[in-house]
C-alpha cells in the first residue's frame, strides 16, 4: 500500500519540508524544500508556506496524506506537541507546533526530538531493521541517543531518555552538556575540538609546531580538521582521537551493560570516520562491558548518512500511522 507522508525537519541553521511515499517496508523521498532558520515566527510561516507549496505541487491534501512528522532539537514535549526552548533555536519558547500544523493542514501530526527521530529512521529504514533493542547515537556538535526498546521508541517520563551526553566519565576533561569530563565533552565534535585545542597548545608552548594548525588558528580547530590530519597519519591527531575513542568505549560500555541492546548505530563523526575509532573502541568495550552483553551487541555506522534528517522526520510520520 502506498502512503503519502510529509516531514518537517527543524534545525538551528536550516529547515526542510520533505515529501515521501512509503510502500511496504521502503520509503522514497520525492521532493524537498530547504530554507534558512530565522526568527521563530518567520520560520513557522516558511514551514507552512513550503508545506503548502509541496502539497499543491503533488496534489496532496488531508484525504490522501496520512501523517506529518516533525523532527526538532529538544527539549520538547512530544505528547503535547510543544517545543520548549531548545538551545539552538533562540526564541522557540513553548511553541505549540503541533496545534499550529494540525489546525492549518488537518493532517495527523507528531513530533520527536532529533535523536529519537533518528532512531526511528535507522530502525525503520536503515541499519536497525529487524531489531527489537537498538540505540541510535548522534555524534555531531553534541551527543545524544534515541532508544528503541522491546520494539518501541522509548522516550522516558518527559522526553529526556537518551540524554547520554550528560554522563560524567571523568572528573576532568572537555566540557559538554554543561559538565566537565562528560560523554559529550570527550566524544562530540565540539568536545574533540576542545580536546585538540588543549593538546595543540601544549605542543606550541614547548616549541613544537603542528602542521595542521597554526598558533593563530587555535579558535578555528574542528573535529574534521583533527580527523583529516589523523587520516594523513599525523601522530598528534591520532592520539587525540585515541583519547576520544577510549572514552567512547567507556560510555558505550555503560549503555551496553544497562540496556543490553542488539545494536548501537553511530551517526555523525563516527559514521564518517569508523576506521579511526572502531578498533580501539572495541578494545575498551571488551575490557569494560559485561561479556554476555557485548557479545550480542553489534556496533555499526549509520547507513542513512547525511540524509538521516529527511528520513527522521518522515519516520516520525510513520510512527503516527503505526499508533493509529
Amino acid at each position: 500500500m502506498r502512503e503519502n507522508l510529509l516531514g518537517i525537519d527543524i534545525g538551528g541553521t536550516k529547515c526542510a519540508v520533505i515529501y515521501g511515499i512509503k510502500e511496504n517496508n521502503t520509503i522514497a523521498i520525492v521532493d524537498k524544500i530547504i530554507f534558512e532558520t530565522t526568527n521563530v515566527h518567520e520560520t513557522i510561516n516558511n514551514i507552512c508556506e513550503s508545506t503548502t507549496k509541496i502539497m499543491t505541487k503533488h496534489q496532496l491534501n488531508e484525504k490522501n496524506t496520512c501523517a506529518i512528522g516533525i523532527s526538532c532539537g529538544g527539549p520538547l514535549n512530544s505528547k503535547k506537541g510543544i517545543i520548549q526552548s531548545p538551545p539552538n533555536l533562540y526564541g522557540w519558547d513553548h511553541i505549540p507546533i503541533i496545534d499550529i500544523i494540525t489546525k492549518k493542514f488537518k493532517i495527523p501530526t507528531g513530533i520527536q526530538n532529533d535523536a529519537n527521530a533518528g532512531a526511528l529512521a535507522e530502525w525503520e529504514f536503515g541499519a536497525g531493521r529487524n531489531t527489537d533493542n537498538m540505540v541510535f547515537m548522534t555524534c555531531g556538535t553534541g551527543l545524544g541517543a534515541g532508544l528503541i526498546l522491546n520494539g518501541k521508541l522509548y522516550s522516558g517520563a518527559n522526553d529526556n531518555a537518551g540524554e547520554i551526553g550528560h554522563i560524567r566519565l571523568s572528573d576532568y576533561g572537555p566540557v559538554g552538556y554543561g559538565k566537565m569530563g562528560s560523554f559529550e565533552g570527550f566524544c562530540s565534535g565540539g568536545g574533540i575540538a576542545q580536546l585538540a585545542k588543549s593538546k595543540v597548545v601544549e605542543k606550541i608552548q614547548i616549541g613544537e609546531s603542528v602542521t595542521w594548525c597554526r598558533k593563530d588558528h587555535l579558535e578555528k580547530i574542528t573535529a574534521k580538521m583533527v580527523a583529516d590530519a589523523a587520516i594523513a597519519g599525523d601522530k598528534l591527531a591520532l592520539d587525540i582521537l585515541k583519547t576520544s575513542a577510549t572514552y567512547l568505549g567507556k560510555g558505550l560500555s555503560i549503555i551496553i551493560d544497562i540496556l543490553n541492546p542488539q545494536l548501537i548505530v553511530m551517526g555523525g563523526i563516527y559514521s564518517r570516520n569508523e576506521k579511526l575509532f572502531k578498533s580501539h573502541v572495541m578494545q575498551i568495550i571488551k575490557k569494560e562491558a559485561l561479556a554476555n552483553s557485548y557479545k550480542v551487541c553489534n556496533i555499526q555506522p549509520s547507513v542513512l548518512g547525511e540524509a538521516i534528517g529527511d528520513y527522521a522526520a518522515l519516520s516520525v510520520a510513520v510512527n503516527i500511522i503505526k499508533r493509529v
